[in-house]
């Protein structure tokens, strides 16, 4: 079905501008006032009429939901002739692209899955589910680059269509989709992933399904990969806490297993997380002018990292205490992908001889 809406069409006080974002179910744009043009809004419609009930749960959820962690809903008109919800512009990206390839660090990850959690806290206390979360729905504002990650406010959850605080939600979407092949069905078959086990047989759950979607959510930020099987965070990241993998299993896990609550998420990933300290953006910065370059430190001395000021071995190439990278260049065998120790000649995973032209440093 064609868009119902264009640029430059007035909807209530705002003048459309560009469409940011849509699917199967909507699509949403960026909008200014009709009169202050520097204030600029997002405004959601239903792709279909049949997705009209959707957006009036999304508008109806967002009442009230006011918090830093939440995109706020403005407006909400879901018997206009274009029906919409008017809500904050978030000027950044989806948490989506910041997945492959590992882009921000684990500390960053873990203050970025913290944010979400406090937001899913107030959310749960006042008797709304979200029952969808997964990277599309959690936006990083353009200032976490600038002041970090952990600053309160610049990572906020949205799209709560399928949020409600009864028993029908997003298990009960795939039978409204005669095909999984159809825009709609692959819309839901990519969230399958996110669905607790509880959710797929048909039943929406409480609030724990939110939780088992945020250990899903975790694994991607640790691994740039979805989870499979028994494998642990560690599995594919060498560098993160055994702590951390803990943390996993008791999101990534049947319901009488999981985390109870949002709060008790929260209090393991801060007992499991690296030693508090800023957090670093995505790009590290330059090394101090006193930090010694890996190949020549000493192999008995210690240093002190430069992100936590924690102690660890000069021959680490990350920090056991905050997990930063220590060198400029991270040192890996060539043929397994392991991290060797600086003065290694051979990998003591596969045997692989590593020689200076062999190797990076």
């Amino acid at each position: 079905m064609g868009s119902m809406v264009q640029a430059e069409q007035r909807i209530g006080e705002y003048v459309l501008q560009e469409r940011i974002g849509g699917g199967a179910f909507g699509e949403v744009w960026r909008a200014h006032h009709h009169v202050w043009t520097d204030q600029l809004v997002a405004i959601k419609f239903p792709a279909d009429p049949q997705y009209l009930r959707d957006l009036q749960r999304e508008g109806a959820a967002l009442h009230g939901l006011v918090h830093p962690n939440i995109v706020r809903a403005i407006g909400f008109d879901p018997y206009a002739p274009v029906p919409y919800l008017t809500m904050e512009y978030v000027p950044g990206t989806s948490l989506r692209p910041l997945i492959p390839n590992r882009s921000v660090s684990i500390a960053d990850a873990l203050a970025i899955l913290k944010q979400v959690l406090t937001g899913l806290k107030f959310a749960h206390e006042h008797g709304v589910i979200h029952r969808d979360i997964k990277p599309e729905n959690v936006l990083v504002h353009e200032r976490a680059w600038k002041e970090g990650f952990g600053v309160e406010g610049v990572v906020k959850l949205t799209d709560f269509g399928l949020g409600r605080a009864d028993g029908r939600a997003a298990g009960n979407s795939i039978a409204f989709s005669a095909s999984l092949s159809s825009p709609t069905g692959r819309q839901i078959a990519g969230t399958l992933d996110y669905m607790a086990p509880e959710q797929r047989q048909g039943d929406g759950g409480d609030a724990r399904a939110d939780l088992y979607a945020c250990g899903v959510v975790l694994y991607e930020l640790l691994t740039g990969e979805r989870p499979a099987g028994t494998e642990v965070p560690s599995d594919r990241n060498r560098s993160v806490p055994a702590a951390l993998d803990d943390v996993f299993r008791r999101s990534y896990a049947r319901l009488d297993k999981r985390f109870a609550s949002a709060d008790e998420f929260l209090s393991a990933l801060s007992l499991a997380s690296p030693a508090a300290g800023p957090t670093l953006p995505v790009r590290p910065p330059p090394l101090p002018p006193r930090y010694v370059p890996y190949p020549q430190r000493p192999a008995a001395a210690s240093i002190a990292c430069p992100h936590c000021r924690k102690q660890v071995d000069a021959r680490d190439q990350f920090c056991m205490h905050c997990g930063v990278q220590l060198v400029p260049v991270v040192r890996r065998c060539p043929r397994c992908g392991a991290y060797p120790d600086v003065y290694d000649r051979h990998c003591i995973f596969c045997g692989e001889a590593l020689t200076p032209a062999a190797v990076s440093v």
